[in-house]
């Protein structure tokens, strides 16, 4: 018989993965928001057209785009890539993270980030886009205008940004970031073009890696404490950690590292030819062969090594493994021709992994996160919200309550609602603030410190937390100054409640929170504080009270099998509303921890948790426990005998539940 149901539920699936294709589609190709409304074609065609070269007025070639407290160290004098070098280009060789060289700006953490993001095509290709038409032609120096435009990811957008290449320069040569090729102009105008977002050139000075990698791609940055997570005195940590940096790695993704440094030690060389305070890209993780010939293949005996680069161009490790250690004669000559290895003072440089977990402190991991409907990886379900902490004398209407630290306001936060539908599931948030570099200038644009915490709720729940009954705090993020707080967290099937916070109650702030699941998690901001009065509650009724039960598990159930055991759950209903939990599988102690919330419109009418076991033909009743809900009950854990239900439900059935409710009639006292 054609089943009309199944067939429709199909054809919605069908279109539903449609819809989804077609907007990853979108996303890929659709343009970048013009920054400060500026259309690079238009502009430039306008250029063309009056034999004009361009003068941004957005971001002039003044003092005010250089500094705001410290000037260059000399005379600075803007000049055109023509007026520095007679053979000007974009790109010369192509693009390499050999290109990057830091200038008298302290912005070795974006020159990293460059370095990483020169060895991603399918990034720079991004952030630099047309850039075949944007490269000088000489053929064509009639379409030569002085402007260019690149594009970075802004608190979720992709931003178009415009700059003429009015360049500084001291004594005739480019004070911030250049080439090792003095016609190469690449990375000098995507500098502007960050420095033009940020404010100007010394808002750049001091940052995060991390952040700069998550502009040019829409990654997610987690920060890795090396020092705090003791990795080097525990092999099996640091094996799972080199395991998960090489996924990372081989996936597309970005790593730079950095050795926390105290004011005084900010860029001092220590005497392995590690520099503090410094931050180095990582450029690639292997795992190297060792021996020589075909012994080598068939002993198959390898090491962990990591391969960084000095934003400088020099300056390098000079421990086990540099680039001229005698370590390197363990290794055959074609391992060795694969790998690249150079013997000269161009800041790149190899490390055995333990070594690198021993001297660096601090490590910034940004994950391209696949969620792309069709690939043969890994993907994920993302979801993404935007919200900000404001504040309001009403308590349910304010929105900046700090962290659990001070419980009279922590649940006034903004609350999320996320579902774990697979039986165990891993779970990525982070948690970003906007960035505030463009403020530096005023005294301001520090990042505030930030955090979340998950709670695991009970399944009914619609409407935001008020009080922490039985809801445990399952994770808690770190609370730090950082622009991206980021978490990874397995949890059980059920409904979680994430709390963004800042540290503090009452500061202010914009964030973008986004949730990575297997499957689909209907991730969703909580607003209602309880249901709403609608037009025909009048006939219908109104909720008069709330209850909040949470039932913890049974003891001594009956015996419902030839093994011994039983397969039980438990059902808790309300007024014609139930909420199930999972089957726990063989056992007559269950360990249900299932918690449900009802808003009652008959307060009197009783509530039921009923416990049953999974069998093949028809599910069987175990007995059940029958609750009034009433405002006066005790609000202390109970265990309760099982009963029977109907005429006898004074009889009592083997085992006994524990269970702890709790009812107002303030709607919002939970």
């Amino acid at each position: 018989m054609f089943n009309l149901w199944a067939f429709s539920m199909e054809c919605l699936i069908t279109l539903y993965r449609l819809i989804s294709i077609l907007r990853h589609i979108w996303t890929m190709f659709s343009s970048a928001a013009p920054y400060k409304n500026q259309h690079y074609a238009e502009l430039k065609k306008n250029c063309i057209h009056d034999k004009t070269l361009f003068e941004d007025p957005e971001f002039p070639a003044t003092n005010t785009s250089l500094f705001f407290r410290r000037s260059p160290p000399g005379a600075v004098v803007w000049k055109r890539p023509g007026e520095i070098s007679n053979d000007p280009h974009l790109f010369v060789e192509g693009i390499s993270s050999h290109d990057l060289n830091q200038g008298v700006v302290g912005n070795c953490w974006f020159v990293a980030a460059c370095s990483c993001l020169a060895l991603k095509p399918n990034l720079w290709k991004k952030v630099i886009p047309e850039w075949k038409q944007q490269e000088w032609d000489p053929k064509h120096p009639e379409n030569y205008a002085g402007i260019f435009h690149f594009q970075f990811w802004v608190f979720g957008e992709w931003i178009d940004v415009v700059v003429d290449d009015r360049l500084p320069t001291i004594n005739g040569e480019l004070i911030y970031c250049h080439s090792k090729h003095s016609n190469e102009f690449w990375s000098a105008l995507l500098e502007k073009a960050y420095a033009k977002l940020s404010g100007c050139y010394e808002s750049l000075e001091g940052g995060n890696t991390g952040d700069a990698v998550v502009d040019f791609s829409g990654a997610v940055a987690e920060a890795i404490n090396l020092e705090e997570g003791a990795f080097y005195k525990d092999q099996k940590k640091q094996d799972q950690l080199f395991e998960d940096l090489l996924k990372v790695y081989d996936r597309g993704g970005i790593i730079s590292c950095s050795i926390k440094a105290e004011p005084h030690e900010i860029e001092s060389r220590m005497a392995n030819g590690l520099v503090k305070g410094h931050a180095y890209s990582v450029t690639a993780v292997k795992k190297v062969r060792l021996g020589h010939g075909l012994l080598a293949y068939f002993k198959n005996e390898t090491i962990p090594l990591i391969r960084m680069r000095n934003p400088w161009g020099k300056t390098e490790w000079k421990g086990a493994w540099s680039d001229s250690s005698e370590e390197w004669s363990k290794v055959g000559d074609m391992e060795r021709g694969n790998l690249g290895i150079t013997v000269e003072d161009d800041g790149e440089f190899w490390m055995i992994f333990t070594d690198w977990c021993k001297f660096f402190t601090d490590a910034d991991v940004c994950r391209l996160i696949n969620t792309s409907v069709i690939s043969i990886h890994k993907t994920w379900n993302e979801v993404v919200h935007f919200g900000s902490w404001t504040k309001n004398a009403e308590p349910l209407l304010n929105r900046c309550g700090g962290c659990a630290n001070h419980k009279p306001t922590f649940l006034q936060n903004p609350q999320y609602l996320f579902d774990v539908t697979k039986e165990v599931d891993e779970v990525l948030i982070s948690l970003q603030q906007r960035d505030m570099k463009v403020h530096r200038r005023f005294g301001q644009g520090e990042n505030i410190t930030i955090g979340f915490s998950v709670f695991k709720v009970e399944l009914n729940r619609k409407y935001r937390m008020h009080d922490i009954l039985t809801q445990p705090c399952v994770a808690t993020s770190t609370y730090i100054n950082a622009r991206t707080v980021f978490m990874r967290s397995v949890l059980p099937q059920g409904r979680y409640v994430i709390i963004p916070t800042t540290f503090k109650p009452h500061t202010l702030g914009d964030y973008m929170i986004r949730v990575f699941t297997d499957v689909d998690s209907g991730c969703r901001e909580l607003i209602e504080d309880k249901p709403k009065v609608k037009c025909w509650s009048s006939f219908l009724g109104y909720a008069q009270a709330v209850t909040h039960i949470y039932v913890h598990g049974a003891e001594g159930l009956e015996n419902q099998d030839s093994t011994g055991g039983a397969d039980p759950y438990v059902i808790i209903s309300c007024e014609g509303r139930s909420v199930q939990s999972t089957i726990k599988k063989d056992t007559l102690q269950p360990e249900f921890g299932i918690s449900a919330i009802f808003y009652r419109k008959k307060p009197r009418k009783p509530i039921t948790v009923e416990v049953r076991w999974l069998n093949a033909v028809k599910d069987e009743f175990m007995g059940q426990v029958v609750l009034s809900g009433s405002v006066k009950d005790t609000t202390d854990p109970q265990r309760l005998q099982l009963r029977k239900r109907g005429r006898q439900m004074a009889d009592e059935m083997p085992g006994n539940i524990g269970v702890r409710i709790i009812t107002a009639t303030q709607l919002t006292a939970m």
